[in-house]
């Protein structure tokens, strides 16, 4: 398939690539946009959303939701992963709903002067009403960094509607001061890009790894609306503690009631951050994948390996039982790197599932290398 660049003709004026300009493999708009999608501005109390539909709903099946992290917006985070190959096999059984933060979309207007970016937690009550419009009975969250704080502060308050989330790069610890200093210092000697892309990828890969790592500076500074970009930052930097613990440490400690799906990148930033909210939740209906050769944006950099973790997540839950599982299943026999297979029952894990598709609840509490 030939490359190309996609939002160019869509995003700001004095975006430097041609649409005929190759970009490094894994580099947003590798692929082509894909057809049948569509576009909604949905109300909601803390103001519209864009949302963007790819598929149709599946019977009761639930919708798979996304929503990206800073910086980027659904297109520059997920299209990689969306339009891998492999991936086909699991969007043709359910419609995804892709959401933009607030004023990140490709081609959004500039927020007026004096606006409040919604709150990390008003972010995430912004998504009942996205559920509501379109109908969904429950949604499976792939969230990363920022986003994947929203959705799960999304499944916090409103478990009833998550059956499942993939959590890439989260942090669930809000700034400390010294923290907050930091990143005041970082914006007052880099631009906003490059603070961006130190959260997004790691030292090692912002030098080793500069075709993949310019080609986001050149979307993240010509696509994405600075002013508004801003806001969700400063937004992001001063969020709270995700306040969850794992069950029966503290008293009425708060968790993840559905199955979760960690993801990290064996060289991301976010790696610290990730093992701590492992070691937060439920250990029976929690797996941690830690990909090799990998850094901040696996879904961009390792799209074949997350799509067989996420497939073999899907059948944990009761949903594609026939789907094929060859590099995942090889990754998982040689690189188990440290397992407990706790028996007992997932408190949701396939109560939504499709009676023709369940296979039954079946516990995968590991961490994995692959």
């Amino acid at each position: 398939m030939p490359e190309c660049w996609d939002g160019v003709e869509e995003g700001n004026a004095g975006a430097t690539a041609p649409p005929h300009t190759p970009l490094p493999r894994g580099a947003p708009g590798h692929l082509l946009p894909p057809l049948g999608q569509q576009e909604h501005d949905i109300e909601t109390p803390y103001g519209l959303l864009h949302v963007v539909i790819r598929g149709s709903p599946k019977g009761n099946r639930p919708a798979i939701l996304t929503y990206h992290d800073v910086g980027l917006n659904h297109k520059l985070c997920f299209n990689t992963f969306f339009n891998f190959e492999d991936m086909q096999e699991i969007t043709k059984h359910f419609v995804v709903c892709h959401v933009d933060a607030p004023g990140q979309q490709v081609g959004a207007s500039q927020f007026p002067q004096g606006y409040q970016f919604p709150s990390m937690e008003q972010l995430a009550a912004m998504l009942p009403s996205v559920v509501q419009h379109f109908g969904f009975k429950y949604v499976i969250g792939i969230g990363v960094g920022a986003g994947a704080y929203v959705l799960a502060k999304f499944a916090l308050i409103f478990p009833d509607l998550v059956e499942g989330l993939v959590l890439m790069n989260i942090d669930p610890n809000g700034k400390g001061w010294i923290d907050w200093a930091a990143t005041k210092l970082s914006g007052l000697t880099s631009t906003l890009p490059d603070t961006v892309l130190s959260h997004l990828f790691s030292q090692e890969e912002l030098v080793n790894n500069t075709e993949l790592v310019q080609s986001y500076r050149q979307q993240i500074g010509n696509v994405v609306n600075q002013a508004n970009l801003q806001l969700f930052w400063n937004m992001y930097n001063s969020r709270r503690d995700l306040d969850i613990n794992r069950p029966g440490t503290v008293p009425n400690a708060k968790t993840l009631r559905c199955p979760v799906m960690l993801v990290v990148g064996d060289n991301a930033p976010a790696e610290d951050g990730v093992v701590e909210c492992n070691s937060k939740l439920d250990p029976t209906t929690t797996t941690f994948l830690k990909m090799a050769d990998s850094g901040g944006l696996p879904q961009v950099t390792q799209p074949g390996k997350l799509t067989e973790a996420f497939k073999y997540f899907l059948q944990g839950m009761g949903y594609m039982p026939s789907a094929s599982m060859t590099r995942l299943a090889r990754s998982r026999t040689a690189s188990l790197t440290s397992a407990s297979s706790v028996d007992g029952s997932r408190p949701q894990a396939c109560t939504h599932s499709e009676s023709s598709e369940g296979l039954g609840q079946v516990n995968h509490t590991m961490e994995v290398s692959c």
